[in-house]
C-alpha cells in the first residue's frame, strides 16, 4: 500500500494560503458543503461514558463498521481543545475510517462536547492521566485490534503523550498519529499572542469562555472564576486558570508540563507520525524542525494546510482523512500478516 505524505498534498490556489485553509477547517461554511458520506460515522453511534479514573467520568461515541465480518481494528480519535467528538474534522476522519472496516471511537475530553456536567473539577491540557485510564478503559471494553490512535491539535499533543505512557501501563496501543500537535506551549501562547492575526486568538477566547460559562450552570454553587478574570486575554486567563485550578505554581511550569518539545518523545516505544503544515499559523513550524525523535516517528512537514486544514478543494473534504487511512490500514495489514 503506497502512504500519502505531506508533500504531496498541492491544493489549488487560493487554498495555497494557511489562513484560509485554517479558516474554512471549522467553518459552518465547510460543515454545510461536506458530502453526507463525512457524517457516516454519527449513523448508529452508541455515546458511553468510559473511566477515568478515580471517579473521573469522560464521556465519547462509538460505532461498529458493518462492512467486514471482522473489523480491521478499532481507531481512537481525539479532537482539539474546545472541539468535540461531533467537530468535522473528527467526523471525516471517523468517517473515512469507518468506510475501511475499523470500529471508531472518539474520546471527549472533560469539559469538551456536552460534557460539562460530568466532573466538578476543570479541564486544564495536564490531565494526561484521566486520558490514559479512559484508553485502557476503551481497550477493555472494546476489544477490536489493532488499536491506533489519531489526534489533531491539542488532542495530537493529547495522543502523543498518551503514546508514551500506555506501553509502560500495559495498554496494547499499536500506532498514533498526531495532526498539528502542540508541540511547545509557551511558543504555541506567544505565538497566538505576539505572531498570529488577531482573530485566532478571538476565536479561541469565545469559544473558551462559552465553555467556561456552560461549567459554571453546570454547576453553580462553584465560583471558578472571578469575572475580571474572564474578561482577560489569552495568557490572563489561562494563568488565573493555573493558579486557581492546578497544583503548578506558576503559568511557565504548567506550560512546561505538557510538551513534547525537544528530547521528550524519545521514550516513545511504537511507530507515530506527526503530520504538520510549514504554512501553520497557530503553530510555529520552528517547534516541529526542533525536535528529537526517535527512529520510530516520523515527522512530515507539509507545505500547505494551515492549522489541521488540508482542504484538497471546494468540495471541503481534507487530505488527512485519506493521509490517516492509508497509515491506519498499512498498520492494520502488517499485524494480520505477521498474525
Amino acid at each position: 500500500m503506497n502512504l500519502l505524505h505531506g508533500k504531496d498534498f498541492r491544493p489549488p490556489w487560493p487554498l495555497t494560503s494557511g489562513h484560509i485553509q485554517t479558516m474554512l477547517s471549522s467553518s459552518g461554511v465547510r460543515r454545510m458543503l461536506l458530502p453526507r458520506a463525512a457524517t457516516a460515522v454519527q449513523r448508529g453511534a452508541e455515546a458511553v461514558v468510559v473511566d477515568g479514573g478515580g471517579g473521573v467520568r469522560l464521556s465519547g461515541a462509538y460505532t461498529a463498521q458493518q462492512i467486514r465480518p471482522q473489523p480491521r481494528g478499532l481507531a481512537v480519535l481525539f479532537h482539539g481543545w474546545e472541539g468535540s467528538v461531533d467537530s468535522t474534522y473528527v467526523l471525516q476522519t471517523g468517517s473515512r475510517l469507518l468506510a475501511d472496516g475499523w470500529d471508531i471511537f472518539r474520546l471527549n475530553f472533560r469539559d469538551h462536547g456536552d460534557s460539562h456536567g460530568l466532573n466538578e473539577a476543570l479541564f486544564h491540557s495536564c490531565r494526561i492521566d484521566e486520558v490514559v485510564h479512559a484508553l485502557g478503559d476503551i481497550a477493555q471494553r472494546w476489544p477490536a485490534r489493532p488499536i491506533a490512535l489519531a489526534g489533531f491539535s491539542l488532542g495530537g499533543n493529547f495522543a502523543l503523550r498518551a503514546a508514551m505512557q500506555t506501553s509502560r501501563v500495559g495498554i496494547p496501543l499499536s500506532y498514533v498519529l498526531a495532526v498539528c500537535p502542540i508541540i511547545d506551549p509557551g511558543e504555541g501562547l506567544f505565538s497566538l499572542e505576539e505572531t498570529a492575526p488577531w482573530f485566532y486568538q478571538a476565536y479561541f477566547m469565545r469559544k473558551w469562555r462559552h465553555s467556561l460559562q456552560a461549567k459554571q450552570k453546570a454547576f453553580p454553587q462553584h465560583q471558578y472564576f472571578e469575572m475580571s478574570e474572564l474578561n482577560q486575554h489569552l495568557r490572563g486567563l489561562t494563568e488565573a486558570m493555573v493558579l486557581r485550578h492546578t497544583d503548578f505554581q506558576s503559568l511557565q511550569q504548567y506550560l512546561d508540563g505538557y510538551s513534547v518539545a525537544g528530547d521528550i518523545m524519545q521514550s516513545l516505544q511504537i511507530p507515530a507520525t506527526i503530520l504538520t503544515a510549514r504554512d501553520d499559523p497557530v503553530i510555529p513550524v520552528s517547534s516541529f524542525e526542533k525536535l528529537e525523535l526517535p527512529p520510530n516517528v516520523e515527522l512530515d512537514i507539509a507545505s500547505y494546510g494551515g492549522h489541521c486544514g488540508f482542504i484538497r478543494d471546494w468540495g471541503m473534504t481534507s487530505y488527512t482523512d485519506d493521509y490517516i487511512a492509508t497509515r491506519f490500514n498499512a498498520v492494520a495489514d502488517a499485524g494480520a500478516a505477521s498474525g
